[in-house]
């Protein structure tokens, strides 16, 4: 159970990050709405990622 609150937070920091990422490389450049939407989908696949990471390496380990 340990193991699921480190993931949290570093799953949760590696989101704002990848967010944050995103709106560094097309702020500005892109209305607010489609950076908005950007930023959504890269933050929802990259949960989705890590989602699939965390459940196999808790599968794994029991």
């Amino acid at each position: 159970m340990k193991e699921l609150l480190v993931y949290g937070i570093s799953g949760a920091a590696s989101l704002f990050i990848f967010g944050y990422c995103v709106h560094i490389f097309v702020g500005g450049m892109v209305s607010e709405e489609t950076e908005i939407m950007l930023i959504a989908a890269v933050v929802i696949i990259s949960a989705i990622t890590m989602g699939y990471f965390i459940w196999d390496a808790i599968r794994r380990s029991r």
